[in-house]
């Protein structure tokens, strides 16, 4: 086993399955050799005679998938493949996809020193020589690009939407640069060493992500989901690039996941209620859940003198239709004396634009303590696909 495997490992705190991911990279990095222009069946054939789970790479270039649940950690996984494809491999050139504008900019965070969650804390050779970030803000700043000494790493982070659409950074993207001698997007692909990590890579299996994406020319493909699987109707069909799955059971089984509680109430009828007053109990036992929770995690946190946890509430409804109806149940002056009031989002695929990234971006932050979302109702926007 590599010993960068092993020191990266230990340096971020990796759980098992990241290591597993890590370890699997090291074991591809070892029989298929990566690099500009390989033959695409042959990387197929002997990656295949190991992981064989591998049926197709469905890009244009080699591409897999670690299929890791959700809470399980991803992105510290991406500092991980970086850090390794660098210190093992002189990799240099590193292009993030994020899937919306939210997580774009977690992303560039994430990436950023001396922040929270910065994914390359505790890798001393990236405390020495800081991996510089561009972004889809600041890719136009010649200095940026034109760094050649083989220690120092870039991260590009993009936003899809950004990279893909008729929008002006996409334009821009493809417009000729003197300081380059070629368009950003030119320059890209001519890079020998680019390797694109994809953050819920099933957002990009559409006709123009995937034109968008293979214009990059890289040399191999990470793809990051918790999901992976397209849906066409009712209809899912799995990714064949699958090269690690570690689904949510395993991830509950592991204690990565909370296993979920079930409440119930003693010698009760619901053939007696109707539908509409049988949910709105389900609602209130679940906000009285919820209500204790908050005391007991307060009390904690005071008597051991530790952060307070805060926690919330997930609702899953029908359709779009019954999500408004909850949201408008939960916020109503009568529901618990309206104390849930503006402490309600709905995440769901029938939200665009802004209203869509505030939401998301709301989601993201529900644990801040100065986030003030209590209860998170979602359609079909936050599902595993597969248990």
């Amino acid at each position: 086993m590599s010993r960068h495997v092993s020191s990266i490992s230990g340096r971020l705190s990796l759980r098992t399955p990241q290591r597993r991911s890590l370890e699997i990279l090291h074991r591809v990095m070892e029989i298929a050799q990566p690099h500009k222009n390989r033959d695409l069946q042959a990387a197929l054939s002997v990656i295949r005679s190991e992981f064989a789970s591998v049926e197709d790479f469905e890009r244009a270039f080699p591409s897999l998938c670690f299929a890791l649940a959700t809470g399980v950690g991803k992105t510290r996984l991406m500092g991980a493949f970086i850090a390794y494809l660098h210190l093992e491999h002189g990799i240099r050139h590193f292009f993030v996809l994020a899937p919306n504008l939210t997580i774009y900019n977690k992303l560039v965070a994430d990436f950023t020193p001396n922040t929270p969650k910065y994914v390359f804390q505790g890798i001393a050779e990236f405390a020495v020589r800081v991996p510089q970030v561009v972004t889809a803000d600041n890719y136009e700043h010649s200095e940026l690009l034109l760094r050649t000494d083989p220690y120092d790493v870039s991260v590009f982070v993009f936003n899809i939407a950004k990279f893909n659409a008729k929008n002006d950074t996409a334009r821009k993207a493809r417009q000729f640069r003197e300081y380059l001698g070629e368009s950003f997007m030119q320059y890209l692909a001519g890079l020998d060493d680019l390797v694109l990590i994809m953050d819920e890579a099933h957002r990009y299996r559409a006709d123009s992500s995937m034109k968008s994406i293979e214009e990059l020319k890289p040399v191999l493909g990470l793809e990051l989901t918790a999901t992976p699987q397209v849906e066409s109707g009712n209809k899912p069909t799995r990714f064949k690039n699958v090269i690690f799955d570690y689904p949510l059971a395993q991830a509950m089984h592991d204690g990565y996941v909370k296993e979920p509680a079930v409440a119930t109430r003693a010698n009760f009828n619901p053939a007696s209620m109707s539908a509409s007053a049988l949910e709105r109990l389900k609602l209130e036992d679940g906000i009285r859940v919820h209500e204790s929770a908050k005391v007991d995690l307060d009390v904690y946190a005071q008597q051991n003198g530790v952060r307070k946890v805060k926690p919330f509430m997930l609702v899953i409804a029908s359709d779009t239709e019954h999500a408004n109806t909850l949201v408008k149940l939960i916020e109503d002056d009568q529901f618990f004396e309206g104390r849930y009031k503006g402490r309600v989002i709905q995440v769901h695929s029938g939200q665009k634009g802004a209203e869509k990234d505030e939401n998301v971006e709301r989601l993201l932050a529900v644990e801040r303590a100065d986030e003030p979302t209590e209860i998170v109702i979602h359609v079909n926007m936050l599902k595993e696909g597969r248990g």
